[in-house]
C-alpha cells in the first residue's frame, strides 16, 4: 500500500492562500505532518498560472525538503514542468503524471527511463477519456507498449484508471474495478493509483464515500492512493482492509500503524 499525500496542492483553498502569501511555515508543516501520518510520497502541485508554475514548484519542493526526506511527487498537467521540477528533487520520486495525449508519454519516459523515478500514467489519450472498461484497457495496452519501448520495469508505473464522480455514474464503480482487475491480471507487479476523493464530489458526507470506495478498490487490486493521510478514519480503513485481504502477515502493519498513531487513539 502506497500513500501519496495530497495536501500541498494549490487547488486546495488553504494551500492556495499559503502559496499566494508565501507562507513557508504553512507549507513546511504540511510536509512534516503528512510524513508523520505515513505518507510514502509528498505530492507537490502548484496549481498556479503557467508563467510562475515552475518557480513556485521549486519554492515548494525546497520547503518540503527542508523538513523531510520523504520522496516528492512532482505534479502538474504540464509534462515539461514535471521534467524540470525533477531536477530540484534530492532523490528519485514520482512523476505525476503522463498519458497518451500528444507526446506526453514519450517526453516523460525518455527522462525517467534510466533513473529510479516512478510514474503515474492516466488511461486517456487524444480521443479523451474512454467510456468503457474495454476501451480503457485498450489504452492500457498501448501505454504498456511504451513502457516496454523505454525498458521501464512495470513495478515503477502507477496506473490511474480514472476515478470519476459517483453521483454521475449509473453503475457505481463496477467499470473502474473491472479495469483495475484487468490491469493487475496482466501485470501483477504494476501499481494502480488514483485520487480517492474524486469519487465523492458533490455528495454529502464525502469521507464515508471515500472510505467505502477505498475498500472496494483495494479488493479489486488498487494499491496506491492519492489522499489526505491526516484522515485517520480513512488510513485505518486502508490498513484494516490490507490485513483482511491477507496482505499483512499477522496484522503486523496494522498493529504498527496503530501504535504509531497513524489511526486510532492517539497516545
Amino acid at each position: 500500500m502506497i500513500i501519496i499525500g495530497e495536501k500541498i496542492n494549490g487547488a486546495i483553498p488553504s494551500t492556495a492562500k499559503a502559496i499566494a502569501e508565501k507562507d513557508a511555515d504553512f507549507i513546511r508543516n504540511l510536509a512534516k505532518i503528512q510524513t508523520e501520518a505515513g505518507a510514502d510520497y509528498i505530492d507537490v502541485c502548484a496549481s498556479v498560472e503557467d508563467s510562475i508554475e515552475l518557480d513556485t514548484m521549486k519554492w515548494l519542493i525546497d520547503l518540503v525538503q527542508e523538513v523531510t526526506d520523504t520522496p516528492i511527487a512532482v505534479d502538474s498537467p504540464n509534462v515539461h514542468t514535471c521534467v524540470e521540477a525533477m531536477k530540484y528533487c534530492n532523490k528519485p520520486g514520482l512523476f505525476n503524471s503522463v498519458s497518451l495525449e500528444g507526446d506526453k508519454v514519450d517526453i516523460a519516459f525518455s527522462e525517467i527511463a534510466n533513473t529510479k523515478w516512478e510514474c503515474v500514467a492516466l488511461l486517456n489519450s487524444d480521443k479523451g477519456i474512454p467510456k468503457t472498461a474495454k476501451d480503457r484497457l485498450d489504452v492500457f495496452i498501448d501505454l504498456m507498449a511504451k513502457v516496454k519501448e523505454y525498458h521501464i520495469d512495470p513495478s515503477r508505473i502507477h496506473i490511474d484508471p480514472l476515478i470519476e464522480m459517483l453521483c454521475t455514474s449509473e453503475e457505481g464503480i463496477s467499470m473502474v474495478t473491472e479495469v483495475i482487475r484487468g490491469i493487475k491480471e496482466q501485470y501483477p507487479t504494476i501499481h494502480v493509483t488514483g485520487a480517492v476523493s474524486n469519487i465523492s464530489f458533490n455528495l454529502p458526507a464525502r469521507k464515508i464515500v471515500n472510505q467505502a470506495f477505498a475498500v472496494l478498490a483495494m479488493n479489486a487490486g488498487m494499491d496506491s492512493f492519492i489522499l489526505d493521510p491526516l484522515n485517520q478514519d480513512l488510513m485505518g480503513m486502508l490498513f484494516a482492509t490490507e490485513a483482511l485481504l491477507g496482505e499483512d502477515d499477522y496484522c503486523m502493519e496494522y498493529i504498527g500503524a496503530y501504535r504509531e498513531g497513524i489511526f486510532g487513539q492517539k497516545k
